[in-house]
């Protein structure tokens, strides 16, 4: 048996089920009686609405319910979506325009739900949703990240959303005027789809006065108080369940205007209703991620140490405000402005635009990979501009070992970190001191290769709490936890978890999650929180269980000094060689009438952030003919504190690591000037594939945390902060060459062969 925290590459519990095809996914747990909703879309970007009739839809066979904004009006329900808002530089707020379930008045992005039908099948619901007379009078889009343009709502004049700011301004300038060296680069951050393998659902159910949503989301209480305010429900009268989930990413994180609408179809009708996203459907009305342009400037010493940051960006937030768009190119961005540096004269200035796309919100990372990618592409630049090797300019700026713990110049307190190890053990896997044998030969054969580095830090976002429940039952364990698993392997490690503290075997522990009649509350999974909160509630739970029991065992053994062994699973008294099993115990208990002893329930808050931090180095070659660029090596040093499944984290690596290589490479939303999404389809939007994957190496160089008990860090979305500067500095880096001092995302075969042109033109004109 392994001891509390101990790394154990424990196989996923879970896979069988998922792999032999017994996942429960809402399309699987949809009631079979339930009839099928909908949602009639706005075909163009911006646009009055003229006329709506929904008579001809309303007659069609097998419908049941047609709603528009006015029916939600004249049901006395808000047409109007829950989203959160900062503070402007001078203190006011961010402009707050409504957001509305379905349109009202106007359109103002492709994809906005305008009309919701239900009726007995999907093929009904759409044939009826042809019979809808909905006319407009087409205005012109904005569709350029900047300010200005047409405006899309009056409570934002040139379509700014927000001018956010922090840190002081005049000092940073004053700080860059003196440096020695200064260095100024600006960079895109392209908008990406999410396109989770399970796109989005719901269903909704009624029992009497109480509402059941289902949903595949990523944490059940947020949508259950938002329905609960919204129907005006006491909030024991509504139910959210999620069942096994296909992938969230942080998009899945928020409510969106279907589940309100299933909700009330199915109250109005007094039958169940169901909805699934198409895959055109989910690109056209799933939030997007990223979409940014950034400006950072930096400033060095004599001996090239950074003494100066400031950073600017415009970010696209679509055509409304969606739940956590405003603060995450802000205040998330902000978490992590600085990376592992230590550097105090900070400024950072971020300004928000509407624009009639789709909403933009979290995507894996949300606002910490956007700034470790500009921070440490901005590095990479300046090490190639002032002549000095890449890896020693980040070291000669390094937060040092005895600087911890450390406060950074946006207020965050870093526990522990040991940067220079991790880059040093990289150095070596990557075998850096080869890289210029591997060049040399890949010119041989007409192709160029690059390296690129990045030092990464990301902070664990969320509520710092969770609770945790642990019921024995007759063979093991039934475990309710306030996290949502979206496929990271939650019910692998949370049985080992209570397995180190009961000594239980593994597979007779029951994770249950995601019911919000079970467990009474959680923050669900967002922000690489829950191994670490989760982790340190079932840690707390599990020693309350324990010491609940030891009484009761003692009275049992007439003994006063009994222990748990949770190696083995049994209680025992020093001197004797009687023992009770965990089970035993709680068998005991229940038949003496104490059932309540077999029962945990606490609550467990970290006492700070962690920062998961490392090292990504990547090679790229690309066709000189062709302009192909690949990624052909790839190494990762990780320090994320104790690891409690190394396999699990390493998969996660593995799959932030795609991520980003699918934003670098291939991934890319286009927009035409009218607002029309030319990449609506698998076949127009690139997705990676596993030939665009090198093997990654992952190694784990791990320094405990101080901020938890465990001395963990999270590691969901590790992979993906490191992995955008990587690749894209290794693209740079074998470009440079060639004269091409800038390069954005994604590098595209016709983009990177573009930048090969205009490199020959230069050298050429020479």
């Amino acid at each position: 048996m392994t001891k509390f925290g101990t790394s154990q590459p424990v196989t996923r519990l879970e896979d069988t089920r998922l792999l032999t095809g017994h996942g429960r996914y809402i399309d699987d747990v949809a009631p079979k009686d339930a009839l099928f909703g909908h949602v009639l879309r706005s075909p163009v970007a911006h646009g009055e609405i003229t006329a709506l009739d929904l008579t001809g839809a309303r007659d069609a066979p097998g419908v049941h319910l047609v709603l528009s904004a006015a029916d939600l009006s004249e049901a006395g329900l808000a047409n109007a979506m829950k989203f959160s808002t900062v503070k402007n530089r001078d203190g006011s707020d961010g402009a707050a325009p409504v957001r509305p379930i379905l349109a009202e008045g106007r359109v103002r992005f492709v994809g906005e739900p305008v009309a919701f039908i239900v009726a007995d099948s999907v093929a009904a619901a759409k044939d009826a949703a042809e019979l809808i007379v909905f006319d407009f009078e087409e205005l012109e889009p904005h569709m350029e990240l900047r300010p200005g343009g047409p405006e899309l709502h009056p409570e934002a004049p040139d379509n700014m959303a927000y001018d956010w700011a922090l840190g002081d301004e005049d000092a940073t300038e004053a700080a860059l005027a003196a440096s020695a060296h200064r260095v100024r680069f600006e960079i895109e951050d392209n908008r990406i789809i999410v396109n989770s393998l399970e796109p989005r659902g719901c269903y909704a159910e009624t029992d009497g006065d109480r509402l059941h949503l289902a949903v595949n989301g990523q944490g059940v209480w947020g949508t259950k108080a938002a329905l609960a305010k919204w129907f005006g429900l006491e909030a024991g009268n509504v139910r959210v369940t999620t069942p096994d989930v296909g992938g969230g990413f942080g998009m899945k994180g928020m409510d969106y205007p279907e589940s309100f609408m299933v909700a009330h179809a199915a109250r109005v009708l007094g039958r169940p209703v169901r909805w699934m996203s198409e895959r055109t459907e989910a690109m056209l009305s799933d939030n997007a991620g990223r979409d940014l342009v950034c400006v950072a400037e930096l400033g060095f010493d004599a001996d090239y140490r950074m003494t100066a940051y400031r950073m600017t960006s415009l970010s696209n937030l679509g055509a409304y405000n969606s739940q956590f768009a405003q603060p995450i190119q802000s205040q998330l961005f902000s978490r992590v402005l600085t990376g592992v540096y230590d550097v105090q004269d900070v400024f950072m200035n971020n300004r928000g635009v509407y624009t009639n796309t789709t909403q933009v919100d979290a995507y894996r990372g949300a606002g910490r990979p956007e700034a470790i990618y500009t921070l440490e592409r901005a590095m990479d630049y300046a090490a190639r501009e002032l002549g000095v090797d890449p890896l020693e300019l980040r070291r000669k700026s390094f937060i040092q070992p005895d600087q911890f713990p450390y406060k950074t110049a946006v207020g965050e307190l870093y526990d522990v970190g040991e940067f220079d190890r991790l880059l040093k053990r990289a150095e070596r896997e990557a075998d850096v001191a080869g890289f210029a044998a591997r060049k040399s030969a890949a010119e041989r054969a007409g192709r160029l290769r690059g390296l690129g580095i990045c030092y990464y830090i990301e902070s664990i976002l969320g509520d710092p709490s969770e609770t945790a429940r642990i019921e024995l039952t007759q063979s093991g364990a039934r475990v309710y936890v306030g996290t949502q698993s979206n496929g990271q392997g939650h019910e692998t490690v949370y049985a080992q978890f209570v397995h180190d503290q009961t000594g239980l075997p593994i597979e007779a522990i029951e994770i249950v999650q995601g019911d919000s009649d079970l467990i009474a509350h959680g923050g669900g999974t967002g922000g690489s929180r829950s191994v670490t909160t989760q982790g340190t509630a079932l840690r707390v739970t599990g020693r309350a269980l324990i010491a609940g029991l030891v009484p009761f065992v003692e009275a049992m053994l007439d003994a006063n000094d009994v222990s748990f062994d949770a190696a083995e699973g049994v209680f025992r008294t020093p001197g004797s060689n009687t023992v009770v099993t965990l089970l035993e115990a709680a068998e005991a208990a229940r038949a003496d009438g104490q059932a309540a002893l077999c029962v945990a329930e606490e609550t467990g808050k970290l006492p700070g952030r962690s920062y998961p931090n490392g090292c990504h180095i990547a090679e790229v070659e690309i066709d000189r003919d062709t302009g192909v660029t690949e990624v052909v090596r790839y190494t990762v040093v990780d320090d994320f504190g104790n690891l409690m499944n190394p396999m699990l984290a390493e998969g996660q690596v593995h799959g932030g690591v795609a991520q980003g290589i699918g934003q670098a490479i291939t991934e890319h939303v286009v927009y035409d000037e009218t607002g029309q999404l030319l990449t609506a389809t698998f076949m127009d939007y690139g997705m990676p594939r596993a030939d665009n994957m090198p093997f990654v190496a992952f190694h784990a160089e791990p320094v405990p945390s101080t901020a938890n008990e465990l001395g963990m860090k999270g590691c969901g979305e590790a992979g993906t902060v490191g992995a955008l500067a990587a690749v894209a500095n290794a693209v740079q880096d074998a470009l440079w060459p060639l004269g091409i001092r800038r390069v954005d995302m994604p590098f595209t075969p016709a983009r990177v062969w573009a930048m090969l042109q205009e490199g020959e033109r230069g050298i050429a004109a020479e």
